[in-house]
């Protein structure tokens, strides 16, 4: 009787010897650009960068914070070189929305801002005005912008939410080649 329970403990025994022999698990993937098709035209790839929040913003935060990039590859435009169509700042709360003064006033109108606080790599701070997504929880950033920022090791991006709390978000940056291609940021108009 005493061989039964010896049975019973040897498969979980052999189990137990077997898991610490197995390989040490791998390090997470590398931060890269993933490509997809936009959801509403086939014709446009996009390309999202997740990161990760520096300063986190109060509740809940559904996603992570990520650049999306939106462009017609050369194979879809019948053109040589691919281009540009629009990038976008995704954070996933509510910003703070500013109205800034135009330098030449036609009428009451005021332009809706996010003004937002970068710095590129370890040089200093940077401040930007940018134009907030009709969602208000994303702005759009322009092609200059990206530019400037493809070839960074890291970006940080600091804004306020709508209740004026400091945010921050930080972007490692990978190899820009299938941005740059998809994308030709360096096209003269």
């Amino acid at each position: 009787m005493k061989r039964a329970p010896v049975l019973f403990f040897a498969p979980l025994v052999l189990a137990t010897l077997g898991f610490s022999t197995l390989a040490p698990q791998q390090p997470s993937a590398p931060h890269v650009w993933r490509e997809s098709q936009k959801p509403d035209n086939s014709s446009v790839a996009r390309f999202t960068l997740v990161g990760k929040f520096l300063k986190s913003p109060e509740g809940d935060v559904p996603n992570r914070p990520a650049l999306v990039l939106d462009c017609i590859p050369a194979t879809i435009s019948h053109k040589s070189e691919g281009k540009f169509v629009a990038g976008n700042l995704l954070v996933g709360i509510p910003l703070k929305i500013n109205y800034i003064e135009p330098e030449e006033i036609h009428g009451t109108s005021y332009y809706p801002k996010v003004v937002v606080h970068y710095r590129i790599n370890d040089a200093n701070e940077e401040e930007g005005r940018w134009t907030p997504g009709a969602d208000k929880v994303s702005s759009t950033i322009s092609k200059g912008w990206v530019k400037k920022i493809l070839r960074a090791r890291s970006v940080e991006v600091s804004a306020h939410d709508e209740h004026g709390k400091d945010i921050a978000v930080q972007f490692d940056m990978p190899e820009p080649a299938p941005v740059e291609q998809a994308c030709n940021l360096d096209e003269h108009k």
